[in-house]
């Protein structure tokens, strides 16, 4: 399980107490993983040159993709230092 405080940002914090109904917990923090990926805005086409970020494997933010960087070929990214 992750802790709360890795799910700041994401769309589904809400239900981290973080409601009016009561839900006390998000349902993906009992088998989230923390991974690695690129955070790239739904307008940008490639190479991406962002950072690597780690986040839950379940994070989700409004006009953003969430990349594997493992995957992508030289041409679609960037390497940043």
């Amino acid at each position: 399980m992750i802790d709360r405080k890795e799910c700041a940002g994401c769309e589904d914090n809400f239900y981290n107490s973080n409601n009016p109904y009561n839900i006390k917990e998000c349902w993906n923090r009992k088998t989230a993983k923390m991974v690695k990926r690129l955070q790239v805005p739904m307008s940008l086409v490639p190479p991406w040159n962002m950072p690597v970020d780690t986040v839950p494997d379940c994070y989700t933010r409004k006009g953003y993709a969430f990349v594997n960087p493992v995957g992508l070929k030289p041409c679609q990214r960037t390497v940043v230092k």
